[in-house]
């Protein structure tokens, strides 16, 4: 099986960028850590009324690596503190 791919899609309000970006590298930081992790990348909308103003794009080896990673006591700690409203999902590439 491929690789899974995590899309989470952020509402970040105007002016809470440096906010969301420390939650966010902190996160990343402890995700890197964790087993199955393969790589993320952070985007920003071009566009500042964007709804969803940050989109994380992540690959994980298998969908039980991530939800194992979901539930790492530091992880969660971290997804409580966090005032974003996010969307995350994890999808697989069907089509190249």
């Amino acid at each position: 099986m491929a690789n899974v791919v995590l899309i989470n899609a952020f509402e970040v309000p105007v002016g809470k960028e440096e906010e969301f970006l420390q939650g966010w590298e902190a996160a990343r930081d402890c995700m890197q850590r964790q087993k199955g992790y393969v790589a993320t990348r952070l985007h920003r909308s071009l566009d500042p009324a964007a709804r969803f103003r940050f989109i994380n794009v992540a690959e994980w080896a298998t969908p039980a690596d991530f939800q194992a990673a979901l539930g790492h006591p530091e992880f969660v700690k971290l997804r409580e503190a966090t005032p974003f409203v996010h969307y995350p999902s994890l999808y697989e590439v069907i089509r190249t």
